[in-house]
């Protein structure tokens, strides 16, 4: 019987375009395959060892001769490519109208609206990286004190507010304010804090960021969970992401290594219930920055701290790998690619070498949680359990 599950994504690690990729003008996207090319090959023996280079379709990864896990590749049923879209797939919710992104910034009356409301001016307004409007802003913010407010090819509002002038207390106040208005036909799937330091010529973000996501339109595999006095452990953005809805414990982190250190604690303090961690460097630090080399070295970190995930796991436990969507830094632009994403499983319990190659929609993940709890199903997708027990 299996008592608990440890369910890790990392974040943006698709695996090559989907087929509508062209609408989305991400032919040609491959995340780990373009970064291993890009970097000459990656070293990584443990996710390797569960049968990462034997996913059909996968590039440029070595292929295990007797992998000791289920492996396989899911196909995103949702229109989007987005955080929330990918992580709200993997739970049951699947959206159909992907959400509405903002090219030329966000119209004069919201922010209006917005400013007075905050008491504060708004700089910004536009679609930006988040480190280079800070090189842009920066100065000015600390001159004036308005909030810089920037978005991107996401469907997200962000406000940068540098910490030693505005209180995070009163950043998290401003974000709050903005998640209430932006609904309806002024929707957008997140409000970001990105709090920062330092001076001009050289400011950096700090780890303090806070999503505020707006809330699923139905019951997901955490809500099912929960209700069945299952507990659901969130490591880094995932309670954010869901609005805390079906969150029983929560823990942010500062970035991936820490992330797995927290996975590891609750590892060592539960016996029972979902770990459900996200791995955001890859997509905040190394996609959205171009920066393939760090990306293939943060693989690789991960790899080796996924030998030790693997050792801290008990005879009744699973592992479950996987992607939110894609983020190929070696790709034209700094936007979320439309890809497939990996899937790897391992545990006692559970087949070696089986290959469940594609499987349609994310929720097959979330549906499959629901059949090892033993649980009411979601409303979408079809559990692969069977497939992967011995």
């Amino acid at each position: 019987m299996i008592k608990r599950v440890i369910w890790i994504v990392l974040d943006s690690v698709g695996m090559g375009a989907l087929p509508d990729a062209d609408k989305y003008g991400d032919v040609g996207s491959n995340t780990i395959g373009n970064v291993a090319k890009y970097n000459g090959g990656l070293k990584l023996p443990n996710m390797e060892s569960l049968g990462l280079g034997l996913i059909d379709g996968m590039e440029n990864i070595n292929k295990a001769q007797n992998p000791i896990g289920c492996y396989g590749k899911l196909h995103e049923a949702s229109n989007g490519k987005d955080t929330v879209t990918g992580h709200w797939e993997m739970v049951g919710v699947k959206t159909e109208v992907a959400f509405p992104t903002y090219p030329n910034g966000f119209p004069k009356d919201l922010i209006e609206e917005f400013e007075e409301k905050t008491g504060r001016k708004v700089i910004g307004n536009k679609v930006a990286s988040g480190t280079e409007i800070l090189d842009e802003l920066g100065e000015e913010q600390l001159k004036t004190g308005a909030l810089i407010v920037y978005t991107s090819a996401d469907s997200v509002f962000q406000i940068a507010a540098h910490e030693e002038l505005i209180p995070l207390d009163d950043l998290y106040k401003y974000c709050e304010i903005a998640r209430e208005m932006l609904h309806g036909n002024r929707k957008v799937a997140r409000v970001i804090a990105r709090p920062y330091i330092g001076e001009p010529g050289n400011f950096s973000r700090t780890p303090n960021r806070k999503d505020y996501a707006l809330v699923p339109p139905h019951e997901t595999t955490l809500d099912i969970l929960k209700s069945a006095g299952i507990p659901v452990m969130a490591v880094g953005k995932i309670e954010d992401i869901f609005s805390g809805k079906g969150i029983t414990h929560a823990i942010h982190t500062k970035d991936n290594m820490d992330g797995v250190d927290k996975t590891l604690d609750y590892m060592n303090e539960s016996t029972s219930g979902l770990i459900f961690t996200n791995l955001v460097d890859f997509d905040s630090k190394w996609g959205h920055r171009n920066n393939a080399k760090a990306y293939g070295e943060g693989l690789e970190a991960f790899d080796q701290r996924l030998k030790e995930i693997i050792g801290n796991m008990k005879e009744d436990d699973v592992l479950f790998i996987t992607a939110d969507h894609g983020c190929d830094p070696t790709f034209p632009g700094t936007d979320h690619t439309r890809e497939y994403v990996p899937f790897l499983a391992y545990g006692k319990s559970l087949k070696e070498g089986y290959n469940l190659g594609i499987k349609m929609g994310f929720y097959s993940m979330g549906q499959t949680i629901c059949e090892i709890f033993n649980t009411e199903k979601i409303q979408n997708g079809e559990s692969f359990l069977k497939e992967i027990l011995k």
